[in-house]
């Protein structure tokens, strides 16, 4: 099979049609149609309809673009490295991250990495789900704590913890383990359980959440707690700020360490823009804490 037909009907698919191809790639439309031509003829079948004022897939052609389209990059940047004989990153770097960490982070850190490297164009997915790296086509992506996952591989960049936080005017309660004190919370509605209680990570306060508000994001709890409506657990890096003015208080670390990670696939090959941008997450926490970048 002819590799580069295949490469040509992935451009033609990506961009959405043979005009914007060959503005993109350089490549006569006239040649970017020989070669899907002969992609068709060597595989049996048609993987473009034809006539339409709009680029059309078949069943086929759309199966064969979703299959090919990771492999088909990778590939593109090895030729890309072997011609120029430099290890230079380039190209698309996609990225799922978490809402939270995309918010708080990954804007200033996304533009920072490409003063490093002007060559790599950056597209980013936040969504707290896990994506699928290799049947989305992702590079890398941000992890909290994730589970042991032979298929991806990467490394820690930085670590937060859990602050149990409250509004100045809150007396801190001396509940133990026998006698957890009940008080008024802010609880995040997708983790919280009835009937969960918090503690610092040294036994000497467990808490008895009792949630008046439960919400769906961080930044809100972390507004609601300095407006004084209750108690509530925070990542450091979100309360951090909030405690040094004042607003809040810190009545201690509860629960293990949260990790943060960039994680890709053990499945592709370890671009240069992959292995550019891991060094680069690592080298922006040195110390291994996790801090909002400055503004």
């Amino acid at each position: 099979m002819d590799l580069n037909a295949l490469i040509d009907f992935q451009l033609v698919a990506t961009h959405g049609g043979f005009g914007r191809a060959s503005r993109a790639s350089g490549r006569s439309k006239a040649t970017l149609s020989r070669r899907v031509a002969d992609l068709e003829e060597q595989l049996g079948v048609r993987l473009i309809e034809r006539g339409g004022q709009r680029l059309v897939l078949t069943e086929a052609g759309r199966a064969l673009a979703e299959r090919t389209a990771g492999p088909m990059h990778e590939v593109t940047d090895a030729f890309a490295a072997a011609r120029d004989g430099v290890d230079t990153p380039r190209g698309l770097l996609r990225i799922a991250a978490p809402q939270l960490f995309s918010q708080l982070a990954l804007g200033r850190l996304a533009a920072a990495f490409l003063r490093l490297h002007p060559e790599v164009e950056i597209e980013t997915v936040s969504e707290d789900r896990r994506a699928d790296l290799v049947e989305e086509n992702f590079d890398v992506a941000i992890r909290i704590n994730p589970p042991k996952d032979s298929g991806l591989v990467g490394r820690r960049f930085a670590r937060d913890r859990l602050l149990l936080v409250a509004a100045p005017s809150f007396a801190r309660p001396s509940g133990g383990a026998d006698e957890p004190s009940e008080v008024p919370a802010v609880v995040m509605a997708a983790s919280y359980r009835d009937g969960d209680t918090w503690a610092r990570r040294d036994g000497t306060l467990v808490l008895a959440p009792r949630p008046v508000l439960r919400l769906s994001s961080l930044l809100m709890v972390r507004d609601a707690v300095a407006a004084g409506a209750g108690v509530a657990l925070l990542p450091q890096s979100i309360a951090g700020e909030l405690i040094e003015r004042g607003d809040v208080v810190d009545w201690g670390v509860a629960g293990d360490d949260v990790e943060l990670w960039v994680l890709h696939t053990s499945r592709r090959l370890e671009s240069p823009k992959v292995r550019a941008f891991v060094d680069f997450m690592a080298s922006r926490y040195p110390g291994g804490e996790f801090a909002l970048p400055a503004r």
